[in-house]
């Protein structure tokens, strides 16, 4: 066998190895009636990456927070929501990319009413995505009588991301416009505003003034400090740029 060959059959072996063994998706208890869920990825650039979404529980109704990353996870999301006795009620997604609207198709096909911006719904259109059943131009935009509440605060991420506000229990979900405390850097940055993220954020906290929580499209959630540590991580990549 010639060297290169060698060479590429271990590269390819490698490569199969890491994504046979992703883990299963897992699902945190943060409050009574609000749940954390984590699937994973191996994406070439970053090796193993987790995508954090959400459970919200109000009266026996659950509504989904960004579908996990797969259709398998997907289903064993709806699964545990309706062996817990709950009836799932809708799901939203933040923002186009797959960490977001994987799961769309399988809940459309299963009635499960899905909520997106137009925006986003344009995008998934373009790229002959499955579309959400409901779409929404303005924000604030609320749903289960106002238990949640999604804002557009502009370009970042991406042109289309959303957060998620739960007033209740004062916590915001900042899917990936928002970066851990760990993270160094704005992450993919394929579609993003880098221009236009810090001034985004400032207005999350000029709207929401009162948040207790933050979790992020991936990685470890906490106060409001990443909101302030990913100004400064954009506005150092925008001046290196």
């Amino acid at each position: 066998m010639k060297p290169y060959y060698l060479i590429l059959l271990i590269f390819f072996s490698v490569n199969s190895l890491a994504e046979s063994v992703i883990p299963n998706i897992e699902i945190v208890k943060l409050k009574d009636n609000i749940f954390l869920h984590k699937s994973f990825r191996y994406v070439q650039e970053y090796g193993l990456v987790s995508a954090n979404g959400l459970i919200i529980i109000e009266n026996k109704q659950a509504f989904i927070i960004d579908t996990p990353w797969s259709i398998q996870d997907t289903k064993k999301l709806v699964n545990w929501i309706k062996s817990n006795g709950y009836e799932l009620k809708g799901s939203i997604s933040t923002h186009s990319h797959t960490d977001r609207t994987t799961g769309i198709k399988f809940l459309n096909n299963h009635s499960v009413p899905t909520y997106a911006m137009s925006l986003t719904n344009q995008i998934l259109k373009d790229n002959k995505q499955e579309l959400a059943t409901v779409s929404f131009d303005k924000t604030p935009f609320t749903l289960a009588n106002g238990l949640i509440e999604v804002f557009y605060p502009g370009h970042g991420h991406t042109i289309d991301n959303v957060v998620i506000w739960l007033p209740k229990s004062k916590i915001l979900f900042g899917g990936c416009l928002i970066r851990s405390l760990d993270s160094k850097s704005l992450g993919y940055t394929g579609e993003a505003d880098i221009q236009q993220w810090s001034g985004s954020i400032e207005n999350i906290i000029s709207t929401y003034p009162n948040i207790a929580t933050v979790i992020p499209g991936h990685g470890e959630f906490g106060d409001n400090s990443l909101l302030q540590h990913t100004i400064n991580i954009s506005k150092s990549t925008k001046s290196n740029n």
